[in-house]
């Protein structure tokens, strides 16, 4: 993927349509979403509930039979209560599918979920797909998510019009038992598309996704994202030392099932290192003309939730939580640690938190990464990178 390969990608991108949508927000009737997870279950249910018609896909027969099999996905908790049926005919129901093109074909929002590496393959086979017009929603988009999104599908040859929204966070956490999706609020999440200046699209996808704030670029969006600096020193920083937040619990005691929350992992000593991991992200983000992100405690809300009550985050099992630390460095973490280099700012504390987490998977994860470099933005002249990147994006230089 060499540099004039990535120049031929930017200016392909920036050739296309970039004026805002006309008219009013979009009303999206037709939707598809990639994945067979509780994330995709979830916008099923969410979009079903909006009145909109649902397909989903998996390309795994088994998560297509289980829920088939059961009575359909039931949401308990904040949201849209209720069960949502699944290949029921005579009624609204999520339709399934294990066959791609009939998932998106007339389609017009397409919901990405799922881990990295799904992401990754789903951009590459939809290439061929893909028509004018359509949406391709990234959730959680993470940093990066968009262009490389956008790279992979001009590789896989796309060359329809299409939208890319790059979401940092879904509108619900979720627990789930079986079918079963207990939801908890989310924060306020930035979101913004590629092309940039298409906010008639933001707009009419908050009818599913309401918490969505848009952003100028998905150059802004993901320096905005906050879920690698959050997550990983949470999940992998503990013990006597480190210690914990939320409430003291005498020795023996057994915490209350509604103190087991995400932001409880967070003590002061996690705090610190999120402080520095965040500070990190500012510096290079400022270099990259980004100067408007979050504070500390803004991104904990946004990516750890409440400590209790509403807007909650569960603590995720042992399986979870080892794919949501993969996630977070290959798709948060490494993108900064490349755009850092490029724009010459150390990043130690990133650069630790990735070898540590490379150590607890058993895995280096970081070559793995998004990274600027691995999608042709080779250059070590930082105005070089900001250029294409802004080419990409569509958006103005700011600073």
């Amino acid at each position: 993927m060499s540099g004039t390969a990535f120049e031929e990608f930017a200016e392909a991108v920036a050739s296309q349509k970039r004026a805002p949508l006309a008219g009013s927000a979009v009303e999206y009737t037709h939707i598809a979403v990639l994945g067979g997870g509780s994330d995709a279950q979830l916008l099923a249910a969410i979009c079903l509930s909006e009145g909109a018609q649902v397909t989903l896909f998996s390309a795994y027969g088994r998560e297509l039979e289980q829920l088939r099999a059961g009575s359909g996905v039931t949401i308990r908790g904040a949201g849209p209560i209720g069960t949502y049926q699944v290949d029921r005919e005579g009624t609204p129901s999520i339709r399934t599918t294990g066959e791609l093109d009939q998932a998106v074909g007339q389609a017009e929002v397409i919901f990405l979920t799922g881990p990295v590496h799904k992401q990754r393959t789903y951009a590459m086979v939809l290439a061929e797909h893909l028509r004018d017009g359509q949406v391709l929603v990234i959730a959680p988009g993470r940093s990066l998510g968009a262009a490389e999104a956008a790279w992979m599908l001009r590789v896989g040859g796309c060359k329809a019009d299409i939208t890319i929204v790059e979401v940092q966070g879904l509108p619900y956490w979720t627990s789930s038992n079986g079918a079963t999706l207990t939801l908890q609020r989310v924060a306020p999440v930035s979101a913004a598309t590629l092309p940039a200046g298409r906010n008639k699209c933001l707009e009419g996808l908050k009818r599913f996704l309401p918490n969505i704030v848009s952003a100028i670029s998905t150059v802004h969006s993901g320096f905005a994202d906050g879920s690698g600096l959050v997550e990983v020193p949470a999940l992998l920083l503990g013990g006597v030392v480190v210690g914990h937040g939320g409430p003291s619990v005498p020795q023996g005691g057994v915490p209350l099932e509604e103190n087991k929350s995400f932001r409880a992992l967070i003590g002061p000593g996690q705090t610190a290192v999120i402080s520095r991991l965040a500070a990190e992200r500012r510096a290079v983000a400022s270099r990259f003309g980004v100067r408007d992100l979050p504070d500390d405690e803004s991104w904990i809300e946004a990516h750890a939730g409440s400590e209790r009550g509403d807007g909650r985050r569960p603590v995720p099992a042992p399986e979870q939580a080892a794919g949501i630390i993969r996630c977070a460095t290959i798709g948060s973490l490494a993108p900064l640690l490349s755009a850092g280099r490029i724009a010459g700012v150390e990043t130690p504390a990133t650069a630790a938190m990735i070898t540590l987490a490379s150590t607890v998977l058993g895995a280096d994860v970081e070559p793995a990464g998004r990274k600027l470099d691995a999608i042709g933005v080779n250059a070590g002249n930082l105005e070089e990178a900001r250029r294409i990147l802004d080419s990409i994006a569509g958006a103005r230089r700011h600073g």
